[in-house]
Parts: C-alpha cells; structure tokens; sequence
C-alpha cells in the first residue's frame, strides 16, 4: 500500500551507502544474502525463545539490507552486474523470509499455530496472484501502470497491493512487540493479504482478457 510512496525516500538514503558498497566491490548478491542471513537469524531467536527486541533489530537490519541491495546493484549498472539472477535471488529470499518470520512465532508457541498457518496461507496465495501476473504482464509485453512503476525499476512486473512489504515489516514488528496479540494481528493480516490477492485477481482478468 505504501511501498510506492515510500520507494523515492528509501532510494535516496539507500544511494550513496550502495555507492560506497559498490566502490568497495561488495556485490548486490552478497547484500541481499545478507539481509536473508539477518532475516533468518531473527526467526531462530524467535523461534528459541530469545529476546523478541533482538529479534524486531535484526528484521529491521534484514530489511535495510534489502533496501541497500537494489542501491548496490544500482551502482554496478556500468559494470554490468545488474542481473535477471540478481532480481530472482532478491524475491525468492524475501519470500523466505516472509515465510521464516510467522513460523518461529508458531515453533516458539503452540497457540500461534493456527494463525500462523492461515498467515502463511495468505502470503501463499497473495505471492502466488503477484508471481503469475508478473509472469503474464511480462508475455504479453504490458506496460506496468503509473502506480506500479512507482516502486522502481524492478526485475519483474511488481504490481500494487493493499499488503506489500512495508505492511509485512509493520506487522513483523507488532509481533514482537505485542506477541500477546499475534493472533489476531495475524487474522486481520491475512484477511488483508486475502483482500490484495482478489483485487489482483480481477485485475488480471481485466488486463488479460478473461470471462466478462
């Protein structure tokens, strides 16, 4: 929902960082795994039992680094080192992620399994609507929309959603704040999650010519 505004700003402060990084030869690929590596190191102290604010200062670590990564891959665009893999590899270890972070709150306490699992469950099929239009949109040449292109030059077709990144964070951190209200955090995002995937649903079908 906010992640469009929010590009431009991030951009900015993210530059001269990645600059620095790239002048140093620190690939976009290392940063993104380490913002994986960062991201999957909050699960495990969720996850173990350790401290739910260490845990909040390595999710919002991981996702610096995930905003550093495009800056990198930005300043390597001379040399050539900014790839189709580069974009591949940035989405498939946000969508681990994603996936890591509701199921250590599951492993660190059993009453969470249930709305983790109806979480988890809407992130399936919110990513699964986001992947297949950024599949067909790129096959039949679409032009991304105004709204769209507001979140950058992207490796694929990113469209907009109600939930999206800065949402997910947001909700990442409410966990571990307030993890006696994990539940229903979880329900009211999934139910946001669900909403995302059916407003891109009708909009494939508009822009792909399904059943009128």
């Amino acid at each position: 929902m906010f992640d469009g505004s929010l590009r431009k700003p991030i951009d900015l402060a993210t530059a001269p960082m990645g600059a620095r990084l790239a002048r140093a030869g620190v690939s976009a690929n290392a940063v993104t795994l380490v913002g994986l590596a960062l991201g999957l190191g909050a699960a495990m102290v969720i996850a173990f039992q350790g401290s739910l604010i260490l845990a909040l200062t390595l999710i919002l670590a991981s996702r610096i680094a995930d905003g550093l990564d495009g800056a990198v891959a930005r300043a390597h665009v001379g040399a050539g080192q900014k790839t189709d893999f580069g974009g591949y590899l940035d989405i498939t270890c946000d969508f681990i992620f994603y996936g890591a972070i509701p199921l250590a709150f599951a492993l660190r306490s059993p009453e969470n399994a249930l709305p983790a699992a109806a979480l988890l469950t809407s992130f399936y099929i919110n990513g699964a609507t986001f992947l297949a239009y950024a599949i067909f949109s790129e096959k039949r040449g679409l032009a991304p929309r105004e709204v769209d292109r507001a979140r950058g030059d992207k490796s694929l077709h990113f469209t907009a959603g109600l939930a999206e990144g800065f949402e997910t964070i947001a909700v990442f951190a409410a966990f571990c704040l307030w993890p006696a209200s994990f539940a229903a955090l979880s329900f009211a995002f999934a139910a946001l999650c669900l909403a995302s995937a059916l407003a891109r649903m009708a909009l494939a079908n508009r822009a792909f010519g399904g059943a009128k």
